[in-house]
């Protein structure tokens, strides 16, 4: 009998649940908006701790029900945040242990679910409260970073002022190495998916479908420039977006575009594998 884990990746943006047996049987999303106004406070509201805690336990006992055991790590919101600790505390209180994990550990995660064994590669995890790249060469890794900005962070940020995204994406992006990728630079995350979505035209996330699409640097600047030219509604009516992302997404792709530029990267390939994978095959239980 395959042994079953249910991982949940507490977010900054939303909480994933990933169920397993011998492979991922299926991913769910709920977003709960951890970091929201974390940038100018360095806390987690109330509010957004005790929506997350919601959708955290609504998962564990999804998972419980199947009798899977229960993984659930944290990223950059709880590392961050003055109060993260206590967050993990009202969790533990009911029932769930929290794994919090540092920026540099989320950047191989993802690297590991995204590229499994192939000796070169990369991957951009573009998230609420934090980037993490990370490049692997000749079956090591050449580069790693963890950038302190993501969708929710440049929204609490700059609101949708296109000339306060541009200049919080040009500080953010002046770490990333210049660098040849070699292999393909996988993009992972919210961003990352609403994005294939939209250059597929599709409805609907289809792992299917999205796994591996290409988002082509050019496309990436064109959309961003197009999106930042439009209202939050207007962005809602646009073939593949996700409503739910739709305050967030022109400086998530900005940010994107921007990374691709530093990377010297023709195009980024839509990746579902991620970080949830990753988790299992960096524990020896995947």
């Amino acid at each position: 009998m395959h042994m079953k884990y249910a991982v949940i990746d507490i977010g900054s943006n939303s909480v994933r649940l990933m169920l397993w047996a011998d492979g991922p049987l299926y991913k769910s999303i709920c977003t709960t908006r951890l970091a929201e106004g974390f940038a100018h406070s360095g806390v987690l509201s109330q509010d957004a701790m005790e929506r997350t805690c919601r959708a955290v336990l609504s998962f564990a006992r999804e998972g419980e029900r199947v009798g899977a055991r229960v993984l659930a790590f944290a990223t950059a919101a709880v590392r961050s945040a003055a109060n993260g600790a206590a967050f993990c505390k009202m969790l533990l209180e009911r029932g769930v242990a929290v794994d919090v994990i540092s920026g540099e550990r989320e950047a191989e995660l993802g690297l590991l679910g995204a590229l499994g064994g192939a000796s070169g590669g990369g991957i951009v995890d573009l998230g609420g409260a934090s980037t993490e790249i990370c490049v692997r060469a000749e079956g090591k890794t050449a580069f790693s970073v963890s950038l302190p900005v993501g969708a929710v962070r440049l929204l609490d940020r700059c609101g949708q002022d296109a000339a306060l995204l541009r200049r919080a994406v040009d500080e953010a992006t002046a770490a990333v190495a210049r660098m040849t990728v070699p292999g393909k630079l996988y993009a992972i995350g919210g961003t990352a998916s609403t994005l294939a979505c939209m250059r597929l035209a599709l409805p609907a996330y289809d792992a299917s479908r999205l796994n591996g699409a290409g988002l082509p640097a050019d496309w990436l600047h064109d959309t961003a420039e197009r999106l930042l030219l439009l209202g939050v509604e207007e962005r809602k009516a646009i073939a593949g977006m996700d409503a739910r992302r739709a305050d967030v997404i022109a400086g998530a792709t900005l940010l994107l575009a921007s990374i691709a530029d530093r990377l010297g990267c023709e195009a980024l390939y839509f990746s579902d594998a991620d970080n949830l994978e990753g988790y299992l095959i960096a524990r020896g239980l995947a």
